[in-house]
């Protein structure tokens, strides 16, 4: 990416807001987009400053985060914004759900401010940051319970995937990144990019986050 990742910072805390305009301002490469208080707001901001990344808080009074991640998910002139989702806790009931709607990925509010960082960085370059705790423990809890027929039947394009994409659409379940995918699989790294970029164009899946939801429900997770 060229030129500073913009961030738009959505909570209804006041205080909240305060501190990740603060920790975004301060990191080099990173500038604040805009702040909203709600889910409508969010939606009306990000429609009005097309930020490259949301960071917006799950559970709000009003239009909550997951309704606002809808519709800018579901929004074309919005498919170059990435939303990742803050949390109180990492078991929060509605992270599946805020995955299958098209977050970029989720960290906890009390995080490491590094990891905050990351998580914003990582969402504005396609990579998304799905830790091994929310990958291995939240996700399977909540995509194991939703795992079930689907009426459309099987994910479109997973039969297209190699023998090799399968199993680095497996690791990426697991939540490994390009670098520990190319290490576990004796690749280089620019091969392991090469495989994420392929499964994400035979799949239609908008970024790392998406596939770890399509390799749950497909039953490869």
């Amino acid at each position: 990416m060229s030129g500073a990742v913009s961030v738009l910072i959505v909570d209804d805390q006041a205080l909240v807001r305060m501190g990740l305009r603060a920790l975004v301002a301060s990191e080099s490469g990173l500038v604040v987009a805009g702040e909203a208080g709600d889910g409508a707001e969010a939606v009306a901001s990000a429609r009005a400053l097309h930020p490259d990344v949301v960071l917006m808080d799950i559970r709000m009074p009003g239009v909550d985060g997951l309704s606002a991640l809808r519709t800018i998910s579901a929004d074309p002139e919005l498919a170059g914004t990435r939303v990742v989702m803050l949390t109180t806790f990492e078991l929060d009931e509605y992270v599946f759900a805020a995955l299958e709607a098209g977050a970029s990925g989720f960290i906890v509010k009390d995080a490491d401010p590094d990891d905050i960082l990351r998580a914003v960085r990582a969402a504005a370059s396609g990579e998304s940051l799905l830790s091994p705790t929310v990958t291995q423990r939240v996700i399977a809890q909540f995509a194991g319970a939703k795992r079930a027929p689907a009426a459309s039947g099987p994910q479109p394009g997973l039969e297209d995937l190699t023998e090799r994409e399968r199993e680095v659409l497996e690791l990426i379940a697991q939540g490994l990144n390009n670098d520990e995918l190319a290490e576990r699989l004796f690749i280089s790294k620019a091969t392991a990019r090469t495989h994420v970029s392929h499964i994400l164009l035979k799949l239609g899946a908008r970024d790392r986050a998406q596939l770890v939801v399509i390799a749950y429900r497909s039953g490869l997770a």
